[in-house]
């Protein structure tokens, strides 16, 4: 059988490569780290978070635990690793990002099957080949993509929130607790109004990092704004959303604070935690000086601080098909948020559906029909359909689910009935796929 090329060992890149090399095709991994690091990861692991630790919501309630459902019937090595280097963190899936990755790097590195090369690819093989390069896809690479597709890339910002040590919080003015008692996952650091103010008067004031010419004009991504920007839009916006404190009641007084900063634990250990919400792009020193003006971070001791990195993405309606295959090129697979979905979880399933494409394209069979009920097909509706000329990365979410046939007004109960018509139609996918 034809050895696969996959470029980029992210999330997506190594699931890519993980199903095909499951399925008895082999795979030779290309990935430039630590030979050439990204502006954002820190070391050559394959799955490397450069983000938040926190995979999203998983329980059925929510379409990103539809997803992760999906991913874990898929035999998923991203879902595996997760679920083996798991943290606290109420109704979601957080992970220590250390022994995620090595998780992910371990299973690929003793697959038989694997082969890793640590080199830059400038260029796309003419072979079978997915590129998983990522949003912090090379110059060389992102070249090449705008050569073969035809197309400008599109661009939007992702910003990174801060870690600091645990040791450090003061728990004299914090406190545990999860929104609605639902347990003690997260440190909760509550503002009265005078706080919250001066916190919203550093936040506008600071100084913040210098972007090159060309970055200045793009836009954000509305999903993961810059807490910085968030604050521009209005003195209670803020409170009102990532400080938000409703179901977050003070031990002591039994009342919501006027708003409270939480805090996720970021490692297995619980001795580093990120604050929730605060992605940035404040330079350095500012973050430190803004950030400590939150009473239960006074002394905080900062173990990274945020950064901020453009992220490229193709306009996937008009250059991939259903499968994510570049059109006009039958051996040539896009995967990962690089497609133009949003999310971790949203990322490893393009490398599920470009690797099971492939693979079937190999084996001269026709590629999976996935079921538009699922979030898998879901969210492939949607790089598919979605209009061109205002195409923007995209979540998994409720709206991109076909509508139910009755009006449910409830959420909860509304995306349990997605969840129910999504399993009975992945189910019997598997079923038909495997047969």
């Amino acid at each position: 059988m034809n050895r696969v090329t996959v470029i980029g060992a992210g999330l997506a890149g190594s699931e890519a490569t993980w199903q095909l090399a499951n399925r008895g095709v082999p795979v030779r991994l290309v990935e430039m780290r630590p030979l050439k690091m990204t502006p954002a990861h820190t070391s050559g692991c394959c799955g490397e978070l450069v983000c938040s630790n926190s995979l999203g919501a998983d329980v059925l309630t929510s379409p990103a635990g539809i997803l992760k459902v999906e991913l874990r019937k898929l035999g998923s090595l991203v879902m595996r690793s997760a679920d083996l280097s798991s943290v606290p963190a109420g109704r979601a899936l957080a992970v220590d990002r250390g022994r995620f990755a090595e998780s992910i790097s371990r299973a690929l590195e003793e697959h038989p099957l694997v082969d890793i090369v640590r080199e830059e690819a400038a260029v796309i093989p003419a072979g079978p080949c997915i590129v998983a390069t990522g949003p912090l896809t090379s110059e060389p690479m992102a070249d090449c993509l705008k050569a073969v597709t035809g197309q400008e890339f599109l661009y939007f910002f992702d910003a990174v929130a801060p870690v600091l040590a645990r040791e450090s919080i003061d728990m004299d003015r914090a406190y545990k607790g999860s929104r609605y008692g639902q347990g003690e996952d997260y440190i909760n650091c509550p503002l009265n109004e005078t706080e919250y103010d001066a916190l919203v008067g550093g936040l506008l004031s600071a100084e913040r990092a210098m972007k090159h010419e060309f970055e200045r004009k793009q836009p954000y991504f509305e999903g993961c704004l810059p807490v910085e920007v968030i604050a521009g839009r209005g003195r209670d916006t803020l409170r009102f959303g990532p400080l938000r404190p409703v179901g977050l009641p003070e031990p002591t007084t039994g009342r919501e604070p006027f708003a409270v900063v939480q805090l996720r634990q970021d490692n297995l250990e619980g001795t580093l935690f990120n604050m929730v919400g605060f992605q940035t792009n404040l330079k350095w020193g500012e973050q430190e000086r803004v950030f400590r003006l939150i009473p239960a971070l006074r002394q905080a001791e900062f173990v990274r601080l945020g950064v901020m990195h453009r992220n490229l993405y193709v306009n996937a309606p008009k250059v991939l098909d259903k499968v994510l295959r570049l059109a006009g090129r039958e051996g040539l697979f896009l995967a990962g948020q690089i497609v133009g979905v949003e999310g971790y979880m949203e990322s490893t399933a393009m490398g599920v559906v470009a690797a099971l494409a492939m693979d079937r394209l190999l084996k001269g069979m026709e590629p999976p029909a996935w079921p538009r009920e699922s979030a898998i097909g879901s969210l492939l509706h949607y790089l598919s359909d979605a209009r061109p000329e205002a195409f923007q990365p995209m979540n998994v979410n409720l709206g991109i689910f076909p509508p139910l046939e009755g009006k449910i007004r409830s959420r909860t109960d509304r995306c349990q009935a997605v969840a129910l018509r999504a399993a009975t139609a992945f189910d019997a996918f598997l079923a038909n796929f495997a047969a």
